[in-house]
């Protein structure tokens, strides 16, 4: 390859990279203004150190943030990592509550298991033995010399 070719090849590249570089800041911003929308008083949030809490009021990037009944903290809007919304999914709220659903899930197989009738109960599947029992061979008779 000559140079030119070389050259041609390295603006291609960086191209791509600025163009993706572009689009992806571009997807987060929006998903940033979507997310903003979402801040209002009265919604239940997660702060990025691990703090849940309902917004009290918000003025400009400002909020005040209620983590427990009477305690209020100021923090700046960008410190919200996402709005919590209530679990509505079909998800086990407690252990005992998974584990009787293991249970049931356990036994609704073994019932399709047992509903089965493709093999008769009478035969033995394949490399089981069959229970009863063949007659023993007889030897043969000796052959006397007549």
């Amino acid at each position: 390859m000559d140079n030119n070719t070389i050259t041609i090849i390295m603006f291609a590249v960086a191209a791509v990279f600025i163009f993706l570089t572009w689009r992806n800041g571009k997807k987060r911003k929006a998903a940033a203004e979507e997310a903003k929308t979402k801040f209002v008083p009265g919604a239940e949030i997660m702060t990025n150190s691990g703090i849940y809490g309902k917004i009290k009021s918000l003025e400009g990037d400002v909020l005040e943030l209620e983590i427990a009944p009477k305690t209020v903290v100021k923090m700046h809007a960008g410190a919200i990592m996402k709005v919590v919304t209530p679990d509505e999914s079909d998800a086990p709220k407690s252990v005992e509550e998974a584990m009787a659903r293991a249970n049931a899930e356990e036994k609704a197989r073994e019932a399709e298991l047992n509903v089965d009738n493709a093999i008769p109960l009478a035969e033995p599947e394949f490399g089981e033995r069959d229970a009863v029992k063949k007659p023993a061979r007889r030897p043969a008779a000796k052959k006397t010399a007549e």
